[in-house]
């Protein structure tokens, strides 16, 4: 574990990280390179969607500095409510400090806590290179490729992924890493 993830505190997001979660969210929607919502998606709107429905947000937080954020939910209803979804986002000046790795561990230990069996990532921008690697270094395989589904701002159209990895231990349908 490298030095940022020694001291980084992953706890429920609430109303005070508003602005911060804001500064994290709205580059990201508005570059519209990774998640398909609208790049003029409204500061509230984007903040409930974050935070609402049955999405748990959490905050990675380093000597008070909000540097990172992720959610947590059922990616389905009923007969699929047993696989978790996740979305995650990474303060700018945070990027290649380990926020994003110590997030997906403690989403991964949270979606253990809560009873999924896997987590599944329904729509992974394909040009998402760094993603792609750090949730394939962590036991993620790509199961789905929806070509062209992705109309990047600047590449056009490009494939989404989906990417999913079981959370049982001794299962061996996908591979596991070999620590986390």
């Amino acid at each position: 574990m490298n030095t940022a993830q020694m001291d980084l505190a992953i706890r429920p997001v609430d109303q005070a990280d508003d602005g911060a979660l804001w500064s994290m969210l709205a580059p990201v929607f508005r570059a519209g390179e990774t998640y398909a919502i609208d790049p003029e998606i409204c500061r509230e709107r984007a903040l409930d969607w974050w935070r609402g429905g049955t999405h748990d947000a959490f905050v990675a937080q380093q000597r008070g500095a909000v540097l990172g954020s992720y959610y947590i939910c059922p990616n389905q209803q009923g007969g699929g409510a047993h696989v978790c979804n996740c979305g995650f986002v990474t303060a700018p000046d945070a990027h290649g400090r380990g926020v994003a790795r110590a997030m997906l561990h403690h989403a991964l230990e949270e979606a253990r806590k809560r009873g999924f069996r896997a987590m599944q990532f329904n729509f992974v921008v394909s040009t998402n290179t760094r993603a792609v690697a750090l949730w394939q270094a962590h036991g993620f395989e790509v199961v789905g490729r929806l070509p062209g589904a992705f109309r990047h701002p600047t590449e056009g159209y490009v494939d989404a992924l989906v990417m999913y990895r079981t959370l049982q231990p001794g299962c061996d349908t996908l591979a596991q890493p070999e620590e986390e």
